[in-house]
Order: C-alpha cells, then structure tokens, then sequence
C-alpha cells in the first residue's frame, strides 16, 4: 500500500488557480484513473478535473469553496488497495435523510459547519487581511470574481457576514450587500409559482457561469448601441466567385461570418480605443487583436478566441471559425480557447434576425452583431434596384466610448465590407 498526493493542475495557460466548487468522491469513496473527482471554477471556465490515479480517497486537503493555486495539494490517495466494503456508506446520506441536505452542491449554497465561528474560517491572501465584524481577529481569503465584483462596487468585503462554506463571502453575498444599500430599492419580485404540468430543469453548470457573467455585464456596464446598413453586393459576388474552389480546398463551406470578422479586426486597428478593458481608474488599450466569436449549441452559448485575427487572411479567419466551432460542437474546447478575447463578434442574423441589442461580454467594450442579409429595395442613381442588405450591430461599453468613436469604428466596418469586390483576394 502506497499514498498519493494529489495536486490542483492548471487548467489553462493563463489559468493559475481555481475554487473547489465540488467534490464529486468523498473520503473514502474510490477513484479512477481518468473518471471525474471534483469541479472547479475558474475566471475563464468551470471544469470537471479527472482523477490522475486509481485508488481509495483517503483525505480531502482543501475544501469546496477554497480557492487554490496550481500545484498545489489538494487530497491524499490510497493507491494500490482494494476499496473497503463499507465505503459507499461515506458518500450516502444516513437512512431517511434528504440526499440534497448531506453534502453542499458548491460553495455559494454551503452553510456554516455546526457551531463554527464564521471568523474562523479560511485566511485572506497576502494584503487583504482585517478584521471582521462579529468577532476574531481571524483573517480572510476571498475568491478573485468576488475582489472583482466587490471592487466594480465599492463594497468593503470587512463588513460582509459570508454564507459559504466556512464564512467565506461569494459572490451572492456582494450582491446581496449592494441591493441592500441602494435607497429605496424595491423589494424583488416574486417569481410565477410552479404549477400542474410544468417542469422544473436544474441549472447546468455552464448556464449558471453565463448568467452570472451577463449578469454582471448589465449591472455594471453603461450599455449603449448603434446600428448601420451595409451594402453586402460586393461580399455575396466575392463568395459566389470562391465558394466552389473553396469547398474543394478547404473541405467545408464558405459563410459571410469571416467577412464581418475581417472587417472588424481592420476597424480595431484603425479605432485601438474600441480594443479595450475599462480598468476602473484607467483604460487598457490592447496591443494585439483577440476576437471571440460566438457559437451557439443545443445547450449552451460559447464564445472561443480566434487570436492575432488582424492578421489574418478571409481564408485564415474561415478556418480559425470552422475549428473552433467544431471542437466546441465535439466539447473539446479548452480552457484558454475561451480566454482572452478583446472583443466579440456575433452571427445572429444566421436565424434571420434583423435587429440584436447584445450584451457586452466584461472586460471588453463592445461586441458587434450581423444580422440577416435580406434583398431589400434601394435607391440606386435615382432609380430602384434589388441589393442584398444587412444592419450591422454594435453594443458598446459608454464609459469607454462615446458615441461619435462608436460611429466611426461603425462606418470603418460598413465601408470595409462595402469595398469588398468579387476580385477581392481570399487567401
């Protein structure tokens, strides 16, 4: 018989920490090699971590809702024995117990140990310690989205009683605290009762990521939107022109969406502003050009990373899109696929939408929206044709951009994709 110490492994490359949101095996439950044993968040995704050895969970060394740098050790492991008879009695609730009371399903919805102090639970990291309210002289730690979330705030996470476990402060907690505070805020509205018939789906974990992440981006950032028509003549002449050698060279189909993504990474370059993080006291302009792009599944919505997309040629962004949106069809997007966008691009108008009010991802200023390419009739030198049209979109962030800098980025993309010919080169 030997032991195993188990480490948290980085789930990215810019992934250098996460938060225990769930152990998924007990101790002494068994483990196997390569099957799930715990989840974890992190600012860029949440994940299941596979279990790197088979064996008998001997001791759980960080608890859910403890936030932990890469590397570092998280359970021991009995390696080499066979699981004791007993052991699936340690993951089973006692007899006539309600299953969904043993064990937290994640940090935010875990109580305090019975009789536990709340000022004795976990330390803060370097440079965040004081006192808590209600007694002790115990520090803190707390999770970076709920620095974040306090921080965009101005709420002073010393005077927050924390619901999770141990004490520690979540993100509801920060929330709760700024809803309290505001004046005469009106009390939340009572949601439809269920009723005969209905269905009551659970959230999966990559919905609640979304709705807290949207949630965020509308309570904090001052939406504000424009809309222009484009001319798409020279864009459909150009694909009809590269469809056919492209489907032959490439092995799947030409669409609109890398032409609006060109057009984008152009328009970036020319207005940097657009490229940009409000940081609160300063704005971060980026260097490099990062465009997420939005994928739509069954379940779920993914915005994966098409990087440096400046540049790159049509054919080069048509390529980048056709990966990404097939590894994320096939789930095998990782971690820093989805991390470090600068800005979005969204293809809505492929369910043929005309207008989209789309909301900003955090940490960007804006996100750019094509809608449907419709034959619609225009005036042409005095006379009415029949030209393919579409309403080009754009949210962005007011406190980064005014909207005389939103229209000029907003032209540079219409007069890019109206300069397109069908001589226009792909590759």
């Amino acid at each position: 018989m030997s032991t195993t110490r188990i480490t948290m492994p980085q789930l990215g490359e810019s992934v250098h920490e996460g938060t225990i949101s769930r152990w998924l095996v007990q101790p002494g439950g068994q483990l196997t090699e390569f099957e799930p044993m715990l989840e974890v968040d992190t600012d860029k995704v949440n994940a299941e971590v596979p279990a790197p050895v088979t064996g008998t969970l001997k001791e759980i060394l960080a608890q859910e809702g403890e936030t932990v740098k890469a590397g570092a050790e998280i359970a021991v492991v009995e390696v080499g024995v066979e699981p004791p008879p007993a052991a699936d009695a340690a993951t089973s609730p006692p007899s006539g117990e309600d299953p969904s009371q043993a064990l937290p399903s994640s940090a935010e919805e875990s109580g305090l140990p019975g009789g536990e102090d709340p000022s004795e639970a976990l330390p803060r990291s370097a440079g965040e310690s004081g006192r808590r309210p209600g007694g002790g002289d115990a520090e803190h730690r707390y999770s970076p989205a709920v620095m974040m979330l306090a921080g965009e705030h101005g709420v002073d996470l010393a005077n927050i009683r924390g619901t999770g476990l141990g004490g520690r402060v979540t993100k509801k907690d920060v929330l709760r605290a700024v809803q309290g505070d505001r004046p005469g805020a009106a009390p939340p509205l009572a949601p439809p009762a269920s009723g005969e018939g209905d269905t009551k789906i659970p959230l999966t974990r990559i919905r609640r990521l979304i709705a807290e992440n949207m949630t965020r981006s509308k309570q904090t950032i001052p939406h504000a939107w424009q809309t222009q028509e484009v001319d798409m003549s020279g864009v459909v002449a150009n694909r009809a022109a590269n469809k056919k050698r492209f489907q032959e060279q490439e092995g799947y189909s030409l669409t609109y969406l890398p032409y609006v993504i060109k057009a984008a990474a152009t328009a970036l370059r020319e207005h940097p502003q657009v490229n940009a993080t409000f940081g609160g006291e300063e704005l971060v302009v980026h260097r490099d050009v990062h465009i997420g792009v939005s994928v739509g599944l069954e379940d779920t919505l993914v915005v994966p990373v098409i990087r440096q997309a400046d540049g790159l040629s049509l054919a080069g962004i048509a390529r980048a899109v056709a990966d990404v949106a097939q590894r994320a069809r096939d789930k095998k997007l990782k971690a820093d696929d989805l991390a470090g966008a600068t800005f979005t691009v969204n293809n809505s108008g492929t369910f043929g939408t005309l207008f989209s009010y789309s909301v900003i991802n955090p940490g960007q200023a804006g996100i750019l929206t094509m809608e449907a390419i419709v034959d619609r009739p225009m005036a042409v030198q005095g006379m009415i044709g029949i030209k393919p049209m579409m309403y080009l979109c754009f949210s962005f962030d007011h406190r980064v951009l005014d909207g005389l800098q939103a229209a000029r980025f907003l032209t540079s993309c219409r007069l890019w994709l109206e300069g397109v010919t069908a001589e226009t080169p792909i590759w």
